[in-house]
């Protein structure tokens, strides 16, 4: 995807709690409209199409430059926690990250563990919780918050300890591109009931990789009302990813139908989707996206800049005209 469709369908990431969305941090961009025009957008300048890039996508040109207000990370706590994942652990889990100072933000994998060379090798394809955990402020106070978390399960792996930020992100795999069959939704909560729901689901599949990832959201992301941007998802308190591995084509149709039944039991009624998370599932799921009153306005804007919809390649929303 890179910074293009993080920024413009909004932008979750390890600092989301502290810092907000990637878009809170969006000052201006310039942008090449359908017509050829070159514009320079911001809260004063072609402000309904500055707010439209700030979650609705590629919809209304191509951002050429973003101006982004930088962050300053100082002392800093992260890296990988793996422990066993029990119906308990999974909600005290997210429990914590939930009431958690807004300097945490995790990233819960609930997951058969894959071939870590730092876990024991009798742990591998064993369920596991694989979090990245993220603590952007005083060091002491953040190993105290993360103690809480290693005492839910006995840490299989511990990689969480002091250092700069860019720890987080190790190099990629140039040639490691699996294929997915995926769902996003948002959520409530998630209690001993529904996490032991998602054990049971995770252990019944013979996908070669499959995994519930669990995101608690809330501190800055909800500061900005929800009509502040695009992005209108301000409220809710939680996202999750289902995913199975695609390995061959003929699999495709059961794995499709096994995220679509473990989305099932997820779904709480929060409404809305994160775009960047949407897979090609349909205009249905796409306007399913957005809220009745930034879905009418993301079209007024649509039919201002790309009324013929030359920008179509992506989870389109069309012009009101059409």
């Amino acid at each position: 995807m890179g910074l293009g469709g993080l920024v413009t369908g909004g932008g979750v990431g390890l600092l989301s709690r502290k810092h907000g969305l990637t878009i809170d941090s969006l000052l201006a961009a310039q942008m090449v409209t359908a017509d050829g025009e070159v514009l320079e957008v911001d809260d004063t300048h072609h402000a309904a199409l500055f707010w439209a890039i700030r979650g609705g996508g590629g919809n209304f040109g191509v951002v050429t430059r973003f101006t982004l207000r930088l962050h300053p990370v100082g002392e800093f706590v992260g890296g990988i926690l793996v422990q066993p994942a029990t119906p308990a652990a999974v909600s005290r889990f997210l429990e914590q990250a939930a009431a958690a100072p807004r300097e945490m933000t995790t990233i819960l994998n609930v997951m058969p563990c894959p071939p870590l060379p730092m876990v024991p090798a009798d742990v591998h394809g064993r369920l596991v919780m694989l979090a990245f955990v993220a603590w952007a402020g005083p060091i002491e106070e953040g190993t105290r918050v993360i103690d809480g978390l290693r005492a839910i399960a006995p840490p299989l792996a511990d990689l969480v300890r002091p250092g700069p930020y860019l720890s987080m992100f190790p190099p990629e795999v140039a040639d490691y591109h699996p294929v997915a069959a995926a769902r996003t939704l948002f959520l409530d909560h998630v209690d001993e009931p529904l996490a032991a729901r998602i054990l049971e689901r995770l252990e019944a599949s013979d996908a070669s990789m499959r995994a519930v990832q669990l995101r608690v959201l809330g501190g800055a992301i909800s500061d900005a009302p929800a009509d502040a941007t695009a992005y209108a998802h301000r409220a809710a308190p939680m996202m999750a990813n289902v995913a199975a591995f695609v390995d061959r084509p003929e699999q495709r149709d059961a794995r499709e139908a096994w995220v679509d039944e473990l989305t099932a039991e997820l779904d709480q009624g929060v409404p809305g989707a994160y775009v960047n998370f949407l897979a090609r599932e349909g205009a249905a799921r796409v306007r399913a996206a957005y809220p009745d009153a930034t879905w009418e306005r993301l079209r007024q804007v649509k039919t201002s800049y790309d009324p013929t919809n030359l920008f179509h390649v992506n989870q389109n929303v069309p012009a009101a005209s059409a």
